[in-house]
């Protein structure tokens, strides 16, 4: 099994700054992308980040400039820092493992979720 345990979420005041953290563990033949997901209540799920094996990283228009995503050399974990964090923001944020476990099946893994909380 592939499994995500996403970390970091909280709860902070407008202006401050959250660091999320999502580690994958198990049988990975090959990691090709990883990213974060946004959930707010009442809203659908929206992409926020996403980085690829290569390194190339991409972003939701109102994160650009505050928000980034990193990754490990083994690309088995990944990291969203927040700086200046809106009220906006707030949300259940969900890691996302684009990988497969073997040279034939490519699949999508998710995490649990961790809220991150924004107040004004």
């Amino acid at each position: 099994q592939v499994q995500l345990v996403e970390s970091g979420g909280g709860l902070v005041q407008a202006g401050e700054s959250l660091r999320l953290s999502c580690a994958a563990s198990g049988s990975i033949f090959r990691m090709y992308a990883m990213a974060w997901y946004r959930q707010a209540p009442g809203k659908q799920r929206e992409l926020v980040a996403t980085i690829t094996s290569g390194g190339t990283a991409t972003y939701l228009d109102s994160v650009k400039g505050r928000f980034t995503i990193s990754r490990d050399t083994g690309k088995n974990t990944v990291a969203l820092t927040m700086n200046s964090l809106k009220p906006e923001d707030t949300a259940v944020y969900y890691c996302n493992a684009d990988a497969s476990r073997n040279p034939y099946t490519r699949e999508q893994y998710w995490g649990q979720g961790t809220q991150v909380t924004v107040s004004s």
